[in-house]
Formats: structure tokens, sequence, C-alpha cells
């Protein structure tokens, strides 16, 4: 298995990437492939579809286990690791499904594809693509486990921003979508903690409480 392409994400770090794909679609990222794959045959037909797969690998997983904590159930609850999506697995493989924006043949970097809703950090090694087809892909009559429940409960945290958070309206858009789906562990609930992230190239720190959700300037000293 090699690399055939990395993802540019916002995400800096682990902490505040979306729990799956697609849960904040207004998430832009771009696919940048290897000098070896710059093939502008190897896209044809592909600005057809409006969704693709993305295949990718874990690097900085080390090791696997049987069972695993998903933060959706609060991390105080274990499953299966095949019951999961998590990528602390046996091969680190994960999968995503997201928005194909647009297919860009002719950028600096060669053929780029620009998505939406991607759950990767900035730099993710990528090792396939490959089309998301509706009529195989969707199952409206698929049963979703232990997800249902969690998803079931959930609502957007409102979210209090300055407006001096100094970045442009796309990205600020972004966070808030982000931190309204709750980005902490869902078993923490002190409102006296700080949790902090690196988005857009911005170090994020932010507070909840109750069902709010602050983001904090630091003060210059």
């Amino acid at each position: 298995m090699i690399s055939i392409a990395h993802i540019e994400s916002p995400f800096g770090s682990k902490f505040g990437i979306p729990r799956q794909s697609g849960l904040v679609r207004s998430i832009r990222s771009r696919i940048v492939f290897e000098k070896e794959f710059r093939n502008v045959e190897a896209f044809r037909g592909l600005e057809d579809f409006s969704h693709v797969w993305l295949l990718w690998y874990f690097d900085e997983a080390d090791g696997w286990s049987p069972t695993v904590r998903p933060p959706m159930l609060g991390g105080n609850r274990r499953m299966g690791v095949f019951a999961t999506r998590s990528p602390f697995r046996p091969n680190h493989i994960g999968l995503s499904c997201v928005e194909l924006l647009k297919v860009e043949l002719d950028s600096k970097d060669g053929p780029v594809l620009h998505v939406a809703g991607a759950d990767l950090k900035d730099g993710t090694p990528i090792l396939d693509i490959k089309p998301y087809l509706p009529y195989t892909d969707s199952r409206p009559e698929a049963r979703g486990g232990f997800t249902e429940q969690v998803l079931e409960n959930f609502r957007p945290m409102e979210v209090v921003m300055p407006r001096d958070i100094g970045m442009d309206e796309e990205h600020r858009e972004a966070l808030r979508e982000l931190l309204a789906s709750d980005p902490r562990p869902h078993y923490h609930d002190d409102p006296e903690r700080i949790y902090g992230f690196v988005f857009a190239g911005q170090e994020i720190k932010f507070r909840v409480v109750g069902e709010r959700v602050e983001v904090i300037i630091p003060r210059l000293s």
C-alpha cells in the first residue's frame, strides 16, 4: 500500500476533528496528489460525481485494541473495534465520505480535488479515492447500531464567538458549525475547563457552559 495523495485541511491536531465525515459540511479541504499520480487521465469522469469515498491511513495510530471507547458514547463504554470506525484497528485505515466540490485539473500542484465535510487532520495520507454510488452505497433501511440513540438525542450547541477572532468568513462559519457539534469528550462536563485545538492555523480556545460554547480570545500582556 502506498500513499497516492494527502489532504490539506484546517485541522492541525486530532482534538476538534469531527467524529465522522459529513457532520460539519462547511469544512473545506484540498486533496493534493503525489507527483507520480498527477495524470489528468486518472480523473476523467470524476467531475460527474457529487461525493467520493476516501480511504486513508491513520499515521498517528500505534498498535490496536480489540475494544475501543467510541467518543459518541462518552468514552465510558467499550465496543468491539469491528463495531466502530475507530482507526485503532489491525490496519489503521480510515473511511470517509465527502462532498466533491470541484476537480481542478490545472492547479500548480497538478490535479487537485476540493472537498467538503472531511474529518481528517492536515497532512493525512490518502490511500485511495472511489466514487460514491447512490444506487448501491445508500441504504435507507440500514440499522445504525448504538449510534442511533445518540444521534436521536443530539441538539446543536449555541456558539458565542467574538467578531475579531481573526479569520475569514468561510473559516469562521466552519468553526461555528464544528463547535456547535460539541467536540469535547462526551463525559466532560466542567464549565471552568478550557479546551484548545488548532484550526485554520490558529489556536482556538473555548469552554462550554450548559448548552453554550464560548470562544475565548487570550488577552495579550
